[in-house]
């Protein structure tokens, strides 16, 4: 019988076959997205046969790889359900040791009135900040029309959008100054680490949002001067890293006269959010 229930469980085992992780969890999502709906109380509902054919395509397109946000076309981010597309970097829980090292820095501080977050894609960053603090505004910046777009989107979306602004420009060409937290998750994966990104990074996610150079840091360059020359006096800045990047990002900041308060790990304890100030 297609009911529900079965229909996931095969999906499931479909996806496990395939090595792809979280396939029970990956086949509801899928389902729930195809419905419209959550799919838990109706598991022994019937699905009919156009539904079959039609999970059965997006359970295809997961098997070939392509992830299942990029298929739902949303994703959860912090507190937050945000849009994605084939232009933006799916947000990831890695990202968000970016926010708590925030929340950590200001515990004893005042809260920051003006946010930057630089390389904004969907948003998330400077979305999840401000949805922390109800007082600060917020300006994102990217230099992809689209991805400025899906982040104007996802900051209506939240209820964000009469304190988020966003700009589609190239990060050198900002005038504004005086920004009290500044955010960025910039391109930092090396030239020949390419090959070794999962398939469902290195073929569906945007290679201009993943790649920093021959060595990854090409972005920490660029960003360096900008950051001295954007951020107000008592301001910090904190910087997603790549895997063993640490010193290397801290010294290139420290060349522009950004000095390191501290490092926080992620859920793996790999060093993510370099604090700069």
């Amino acid at each position: 019988m297609n009911s529900i229930r079965n229909v996931i469980r095969f999906a499931a085992a479909d996806f496990a076959c395939a090595g792809i992780n979280n396939a029970r969890l990956n086949a509801r999502l899928l389902l729930s997205h195809l419905l419209n709906r959550t799919v838990w109380p109706h598991e022994e509902e019937v699905l009919d046969s156009k539904n079959l054919e039609q999970f059965q395509a997006l359970i295809s397109r997961h098997i070939a790889g392509e992830p299942v946000n990029k298929i739902t076309g949303q994703c959860s981010f912090w507190t937050l359900e945000l849009m994605v597309t084939a232009d933006t970097l799916d947000p990831r829980p890695d990202s968000e040791t970016l926010i708590e090292a925030t929340l950590e820095i200001f515990i004893n501080r005042k809260p920051p009135s003006r946010v930057l977050d630089l390389g904004t894609g969907t948003g998330c960053l400077l979305l999840a900040a401000l949805s922390e603090f109800p007082t600060a505004t917020g300006l994102g910046i990217d230099s992809s029309l689209a991805a400025s777009e899906v982040a104007r989107h996802n900051a209506k979306m939240t209820g964000l959008s009469d304190r988020a602004e966003i700009r589609c420009q190239n990060w050198n060409s900002l005038q504004d100054n005086q920004f009290d937290l500044i955010l960025s998750n910039p391109p930092y994966v090396a030239e020949d680490e390419i090959l070794s990104l999962e398939d469902g990074v290195r073929n569906y996610d945007p290679l201009n949002a993943l790649v920093g150079g021959v060595d990854g840091l090409d972005a920490y360059r660029v960003l360096a001067p900008l950051l001295r020359r954007v951020l107000s006096y008592n301001g910090v800045t904190i910087l997603e890293l790549g895997i063993g990047q640490a010193n290397a990002v801290a010294a290139i900041m420290l060349q522009a006269g950004l000095r390191e308060i501290s490092r926080k790990a992620d859920l793996s304890n790999i060093p993510r959010a370099l604090v700069l100030k």
